[in-house]
């Protein structure tokens, strides 16, 4: 059978825009477009100092959305995962893929149209599918790496691994369990549409990941952190300094991990405060901010209710003429936007419908000002396309997803933002998020917490974090740093089926008034 490998796109790219070239003969089908993909990663990981798996696999998988209709215009989609055995009739496979995905549009709309006769006022609310308008684009980017993912040996990511695991036990008798996780992988997109783009898109990508539990007398902690980058091995074994996305070579990562770890679990709770007090959180914690009370709620699926069923709303949007485009959520202070130019995992050129990937301004110095979109939610909501379509894989129906969503950066010097605060906290690095349902509030753990007393560090707590209204938790930021970084995200996840992705998120530090809660 024939291997499997992105060189594959070259040899598919002709067949498929033949293809798709032929559904715009398809009766009543108003748009096409067809996403193909495949993977080649390599993987290996260590328990303990102990090797515990390897492997290299490939991933193929493709993805067609037809609108069409003749009394309403509906979406019908079709993904499949393929393998070797596939390669020699993917021109058959393709054809069949359009065609079923047109017949699922015809059926969609028509039910649609019988629908919207049927339920009078209600019905009236089912309008034609459309996507807002975009140039058909041909282009082709590369990959970026200086170690080929296809070229490394796993016999030495298995050794490296185990030796990074075995060091990192090592570094006290106080850690219990640690497990090593590393993966490198070359993966290309083609997208081909019957307004006449393809794009052909490739991405390397490296991520290791460490998880460490420290014990100490009853008290354990158990941490988990990533560092990664669209690039080759060789970002494991150096680090990054593509500002603002940094980090140390992953072996002197895993082991300062470990020793948080060992100094947490020496540490007292957090103790509760009774209400509001000074915070002023680092760029690491503010990347699980900047996720959770920014990113998910400015996706305009979400806001729009189209997933409202398993992954809620967004405090931002109650309906089309009820939401906070043009107010003010935050101080003028914060700024905040999605940006898929930004270094690292969440980014990209083109998303998966062909629309130029383009910084989305949410909230400009306090007035929110839009959303992530795609063509449809675009056609539904106004404004221009911004480029945030992604699936994980092209088997899947893509969703909004952020690409690197963050709070901008400051003029202020970091340490000047702590020595201002008489008595307050220090909260540094996250781990778990809670958040309502809308995000209009949220409950966020951190890794460390400090008290600031006399703008100076002291006491180390551990287990605690902070607790908001989300609109009074931006109003109130009164100082912004110019630390500004971008942090890996490795596992966001979004949709039914779940779709785990990939993506950057990041900021500086910033000081705010909230509730500390410990335990």
């Amino acid at each position: 059978m024939t291997p499997i490998s992105v060189d594959l796109i070259d040899t598919v790219t002709p067949i498929a825009q033949e293809r798709v070239r032929q559904a715009r003969r398809l009766p009543h089908l108003r748009y096409a477009d067809l996403r193909l993909e495949v993977t080649e990663a390599k993987g290996a990981g260590a328990e303990n100092g102990t090797p515990k798996f390897s492997g290299d696999d490939y991933g193929f998988s493709l993805g067609v959305r037809v609108l069409a209709g003749e009394r309403m215009i509906a979406p019908g989609y079709v993904g499949q995962v393929l393998g070797t055995a596939d390669v020699a009739e993917l021109g058959r496979i393709i054809q069949e893929a359009i065609e079923r995905a047109y017949r699922r549009a015809m059926v969609n709309g028509e039910m649609k149209a019988d629908a919207r006769e049927k339920y009078g006022a209600l019905g009236a609310a089912l309008a034609d599918t459309h996507l807002h308008p975009i140039p058909a684009l041909e282009d082709t980017v590369a990959a970026v790496y200086r170690v080929d993912p296809r070229t490394v040996d796993l016999a030495e990511m298995v050794r490296y691994a185990t030796d990074v695991s075995r060091q990192v036990a090592a570094v006290d008798a106080r850690v219990k369990y640690n497990y090593i996780s590393t993966l490198t992988e070359l993966s290309r997109e083609l997208f081909v549409s019957t307004e006449g783009a393809r794009i052909d898109q490739s991405f390397a990508l490296t991520q290791g990941t460490c998880s460490v539990v420290t014990v100490q007398g009853e008290v354990s902690q158990d941490l988990y952190d990533a560092i990664g980058h669209q690039r080759g091995w060789e970002i494991l074994l150096d680090g990054a300094s593509e500002r603002p996305l940094t980090f140390p070579a992953f072996r002197d990562f895993a082991l300062g991990l470990a020793r948080e770890g060992v100094e947490l679990a020496a540490a007292p709770v957090l103790p509760t405060s009774d209400g509001d007090v000074v915070v002023v959180t680092d760029p690491h914690y503010n990347t699980l901010l900047s996720h959770e009370i920014i990113g998910h709620p400015v996706e305009l699926d979400r806001a729009l209710k189209m997933e409202t069923a398993y992954a809620g709303r967004s405090w931002l949007l109650g309906g089309l003429r009820e939401h906070q485009v043009g107010r003010r959520v935050a101080s003028p202070l914060v700024t905040a936007y999605s940006d898929p130019a930004l270094p690292g995992f969440g980014h990209y050129k083109y998303d998966h419908e062909g629309t130029p990937g383009r910084r989305v301004v949410h909230i400009d110095k306090g007035i929110f000002r839009g959303f992530m979109n795609s063509r449809q939610t675009a056609a539904i909501f106004g404004g221009e396309p911004n480029g945030h379509w992604k699936a994980t894989d092209a088997s899947l129906v893509p969703l909004i997803r952020m690409s690197n969503t963050v709070f901008d950066a400051g003029a202020r010097a970091p340490e000047d933002i702590v020595k201002e605060v008489d008595h307050g906290y220090y909260v540094a690095g996250h781990r778990t998020p809670s958040i309502a349902e809308s995000r209009e509030n949220f409950r966020i753990s951190a890794r460390r917490v400090y008290e600031i007393r006399n703008g100076e560090l002291g006491r180390l707590y551990r287990d605690g974090g902070i607790a908001a209204d989300s609109r009074d938790y931006l109003v109130n930021v009164d100082a912004v740093g110019s630390d500004f970084r971008v942090y890996p995200i490795p596992n966001c996840g979004k949709g039914q089926p779940m779709q785990t992705k990939r993506l950057g998120n990041g900021g500086p530090t910033m000081r705010t008034r909230a509730r500390v809660i410990g335990g």
